[in-house]
C-alpha cells in the first residue's frame, strides 16, 4: 500500500514538473507576451518575468519593444527638376502596441519596409535636386510623417527616418563642380574688383600727399628698391642717378618774361622798296645787275674792262 502511494505520488509529481515545464513561460525585460486562448486574443499582456500558460490551450508569441533599425534598401527616381537620382535611407521604429502588431498586421517589419520604399520613392518626385542635397531635415520630417500615418494603426510608432546617401550620375557630378567652380571665380573676381578699388583710392590721397611733398616721392623710390633687392634673385639696374633727374629739374629754363615797351631798343626802319612815280611819267627801270667778277664788257668805244679795270682796245 505505501508502495502504491509511493509511486502514485512520484508519478503526480512527474506531472506536476512537466506540466508546469510546459506552461512556464520567461519573458524578457524588452519584451512583451501576447497570449491566444483557442485562438482568441486574451486581454492580458504578459509582462517581463515569468508567466505561466495553459499547455494545449493557450498560445504565447513574443513581440520585441526595442527599437528597430531597418535599412531601406536605394531607391532610384528622377526629382522634380528631371535629374535621375539613387537615394537610400534608414527607419528607426519600435513596437507599442504588441496585440496590433501581432493582429493587425502580418509581418510589422516587413510592412515598415515597403511603406518607407514607397514613401522614399514618393519624396524624390517631389523634391528638387538641391533639397535632396541640402535640405534634409525637411526631407526627413515629411517622410516619417509619410511613414507613420499608417504605421499607427500596425501599432508601430515611426521614431526617426534619416536619408542617408544621394548617389548622382558623374555628368552631373561635374556639371556641378563646373558650376561651383565658376561661381567661385565670380566671387574671386568681384573681391579682387573691390580691392583694386579700394587701392585706387588709397593710391589717390597718396599721390595728393606727395605732390606736396616732392621728396615723399623720392622716398618711396628708394623703399621700392629696398624692396625689390630683398629677394636677392635678380639684378636692379639705375640707368640714372636721382641727382641727376633733381639737376635737370633746376636746370629747365622758366618761361619768359614780357620785356617793357619802353625799355625795348628802336628797330631801324626798312628801306623801301618801290620808288613812288609821278603820274604821267614812264616807270623808272630798274639798274642792270652787276657783271660777274672776271667779265668782259664789250664797249663801242673800243675799251673794255676787265675784272673791274679799264684798258685799251
Amino acid at each position: 500500500m505505501v508502495e502504491q502511494l509511493l509511486t502514485a505520488a512520484i508519478a503526480a509529481g512527474v506531472g506536476v514538473v512537466v506540466y508546469m515545464g510546459a506552461a512556464a513561460r520567461v519573458v524578457k525585460q524588452y519584451e512583451r507576451g501576447v497570449v491566444f486562448r483557442f485562438g482568441r486574443l486574451r486581454d492580458e499582456i504578459r509582462p517581463p518575468g515569468f508567466a505561466a500558460i495553459v499547455p494545449g490551450i493557450d498560445r504565447m508569441r513574443k513581440v520585441n519593444m526595442q527599437i528597430v533599425t531597418l535599412p531601406v534598401p536605394a531607391q532610384e527616381g528622377i526629382t522634380r527638376d528631371n535629374v535621375t537620382v539613387r537615394v537610400d535611407a534608414v527607419v528607426y521604429f519600435k513596437v507599442v502596441d504588441p496585440a496590433n502588431a501581432i493582429v493587425a498586421v502580418e509581418d510589422y517589419r516587413f510592412a515598415v519596409s515597403q511603406m518607407a520604399q514607397t514613401s522614399l520613392r514618393s519624396i524624390i518626385g517631389k523634391s528638387d535636386l538641391d533639397d535632396l542635397l541640402s535640405n534634409r531635415e525637411m526631407l526627413n520630417q515629411g517622410l516619417e510623417l509619410m511613414i507613420d500615418s499608417p504605421a499607427v494603426g500596425w501599432g508601430v510608432q515611426i521614431d526617426r527616418v534619416e536619408i542617408k546617401d544621394v548617389s548622382l550620375p558623374e555628368t552631373m557630378k561635374r556639371s556641378m563642380a563646373r558650376q561651383a567652380e565658376a561661381d567661385r571665380e565670380r566671387r574671386a573676381r568681384v573681391i579682387n574688383a573691390d580691392a583694386e578699388l579700394q587701392a585706387s583710392h588709397k593710391l589717390a590721397e597718396a599721390a595728393e600727399v606727395m605732390s606736396d611733398q616732392p621728396a615723399a616721392l623720392q622716398l618711396r623710390l628708394l623703399q621700392t628698391v629696398v624692396a625689390v633687392a630683398a629677394e636677392k634673385n635678380s639684378t636692379l639696374v639705375l640707368p640714372f642717378p636721382v641727382e641727376l633727374l633733381r639737376f635737370l629739374e633746376r636746370a629747365t629754363p622758366a618761361e619768359a618774361v614780357p620785356v617793357p615797351p619802353e625799355s625795348a631798343p628802336p628797330v631801324p626802319p626798312l628801306a623801301p622798296t618801290d620808288t613812288a612815280v609821278p603820274p604821267g611819267l614812264p616807270p623808272v627801270p630798274d639798274p642792270p645787275p652787276a657783271p660777274p667778277a672776271g667779265a668782259v664788257d664789250d664797249a663801242p668805244s673800243g675799251t673794255g674792262t676787265v675784272n673791274g679795270s679799264a684798258r685799251p682796245g
